[in-house]
């Protein structure tokens, strides 16, 4: 039930956001189904690849701005690994340790 309050409540914040444009909310979209499909818990790990597929979005430069725009807005927090190994890490619950 939480994870309804917290899409419902960024559905909520966005409505008078001018800023927030379809690709913001398709990137966000995938990072929340890809937290679904972790039971809602920990951060959403994830390479960029994937999560581009799942949002949609073709350009590397479109997917790095919307990234960009959803952590300086206060969406999301987001903790790049520049290790090609290891994932990066996006956190949508604000109650997260990090």
């Amino acid at each position: 039930m939480e994870a309804i309050k917290k899409l419902s409540g960024f559905y909520e914040q966005i409505a008078d956001d001018c800023r927030i444009g379809a690709s913001h909310i398709s990137l966000y979209m995938a990072f929340f189904e890809c937290w679904n499909r972790n039971k809602f818990c920990g951060p959403v790990i994830f390479n960029s690849r994937e999560i581009m597929k799942m949002a949609k979005i073709d350009s590397r430069a479109t997917y790095h701005k919307c990234l960009k725009d959803l952590v300086e807005f206060g969406y999301v927090k987001y903790f790049a690994s520049f290790n090609p190994v290891v994932k990066n890490k996006v956190y949508l619950d604000d109650d997260c340790k990090i």
